[in-house]
């Protein structure tokens, strides 16, 4: 069965959109008829974007662990397209490998930026534009937040962060703006792919498949859904 979602008229703004997920976020969003503020630190020129902002999404360059910064691109993209009615929230990154005693404060500062700041900062500015049209965040939290683990404590506790941040939202703004995050495990990235060149790829979710996910929560078919943490992890 083949599922299709139409946003015309609709404006997402889709955060880390130069990386895997994001650029398939943005480019399943446009693909579905919607207006795409595109939003990251990486232009799509550099060699490390995957984001092809040529096709008709919109290219915004900030840093959104910085407020002012974001605060300039929110109301940026609502002067220039009159509305948002998306925020997908996927800029995030890991970083594991030492116990917690050996991991200097630097790497949690970073983390605790990339993952769970730019969620905050990005939904804080955001909400006061999304409750004009009842819209919908969908955030990127992860199947490790769910428990603790040996090595890459710092990343799973700033992924539960974004869960229950986006609890928080969903309770603080019912029957205006919906937030549902998803939770996935091993994306199948070439940066993965490069990391773990060992391992079964076929077990890995697709960065699409994700993307088809998070436009569901923010379709109409999941109208009754909000506060909940979605897995997409497949069989990762």
């Amino acid at each position: 069965m083949t599922v299709s979602f139409d946003f015309s008229d609709r404006v997402a703004v889709v955060t880390g959109a130069s990386g895997a997920l994001g650029s398939a976020v943005a480019e399943a969003f446009h693909e579905a008829g919607a207006t795409v503020a595109a939003c990251d630190v990486v232009e799509p020129s550099d060699e490390d974007s995957l984001l092809d902002a040529d096709d008709g999404i919109r290219f915004y360059e900030a840093d959104f662990t910085d407020e002012d910064a974001v605060s300039e691109a929110m109301n940026r993209i609502a002067d220039d397209h009159g509305r948002i009615d998306y925020l997908a929230n996927i800029a995030g990154t890991w970083r594991g490998g030492s116990p917690v005693e050996e991991t200097d404060v630097d790497t949690f500062d970073f983390l605790f930026g990339v993952n769970l700041k730019t969620m905050f900062l990005a939904s804080k500015h955001a909400i006061p534009h999304l409750k004009d049209e009842e819209g919908a965040i969908v955030s990127v939290s992860a199947r490790s937040s769910l428990e603790g683990g040996e090595g890459d404590g710092i990343y799973r506790a700033s992924k539960a962060g974004v869960r229950l941040l986006t609890e928080t939202i969903a309770e603080e703004n019912k029957g205006t703006v919906r937030a549902n995050a998803v939770m996935p495990s091993v994306i199948d990235t070439p940066q993965n792919r490069k990391m773990m060149e060992d391992a079964d790829f076929d077990k890995w979710v697709k960065p699409g498949e994700i993307a088809r996910v998070v436009m569901f929560l923010c379709s109409e078919g999941a109208a009754p859904t909000s506060g909940a943490a979605v897995p997409v992890y497949g069989e990762a």
